[in-house]
């Protein structure tokens, strides 16, 4: 019989320092020392639980990295938003073209050419909220999530992603798959009409932990143009656009 383990991950923080990027994962049981409450399919052959929560670039205190405010009117110009962007009310816009995601550099802020607006506030897009679990039963993934906030109607994937450890510089960007299938056939979910969707889906074999060279996340693609595109993500600051994801932890054995 395997041994059973319930572990639970809080908001993780990067910092970026000379030496690169430390990550650090919080794994804990219940405040009494036994492990929280396994949900309905948890089963004695459960080899791994984790409680998930999703958090936003700005609470990593990094800038969000797809969706872009207008910070003088008329200018034709869009910055990323960063935490000095407290106006909840700005608009949101789209870059022009497609941005690399480059979070760990100050100067990638912008501008860049403005693009249409997206049709919601700042205020509105950090009301993006995200909880689950994930569990590994047998070599077998089982993934449980529920979101609120989300853009009403609004269409979204599932992905899990890799980035080096420590990153490199300038920044070569992410390893993006599709939760699933590689066609991207198994991650897409649809927000109703509230903002709020669940996406539970199993899958072989289970997803890869953080490791000593790379860190695992999982994350939420919003797409703005209500299109989907197989095992790609899209173009990140024009139609696709990250609100939450997390860090796995490291594998056991490290």
């Amino acid at each position: 019989m395997a041994t059973k383990e319930t572990r639970r991950i809080r908001p993780l923080r990067l910092a970026v320092a000379a030496s690169g990027l430390l990550a650090a994962a919080t794994l804990m049981t219940g405040a009494d020392g036994t492990s929280p409450a396994q949900p309905p399919y948890a089963s004695s052959d459960t080899t791994m639980s984790i409680d998930l929560a999703f958090i936003t670039h700005l609470d990593m205190d990094l800038p969000e990295q797809d969706v872009f405010i207008e910070r003088e009117r008329g200018s034709g110009e869009v910055w990323r938003v960063t935490k000095g962007d407290n106006d909840m009310s700005a608009p949101l816009y789209r870059a022009a073209h497609m941005v690399k995601h480059d979070p760990f550099n100050p100067d990638a802020i912008g501008p860049y050419p403005k693009g249409e607006a997206l049709g919601f506030t700042l205020g509105e897009w950090l009301k993006h909220q995200g909880t689950g679990n994930y569990q590994c039963v047998n070599g077998e993934g089982i993934l449980d999530t529920r979101f609120s906030g989300l853009v009403p109607n609004g269409v979204y994937t599932m992905w899990h992603a890799f980035i080096a450890l420590p990153p490199t510089t300038p920044f070569s960007g992410t390893l993006d798959l599709p939760l699933g299938a590689r066609d991207g056939s198994e991650s897409v979910f649809v927000a109703d009409a509230q903002g709020k969707a669940a996406f539970v889906h199993r899958f072989k074999p289970c997803l890869e932990m953080s490791d000593v060279w790379t860190t695992s996340m999982l994350a939420i693609n919003y797409h703005s143009d209500g299109n989907t595109y197989g095992g790609d993500p899209g173009e990140f600051g024009y139609n696709a656009h990250i609100p939450l994801f997390l860090m796995l932890p490291n594998r056991e054995g490290l």
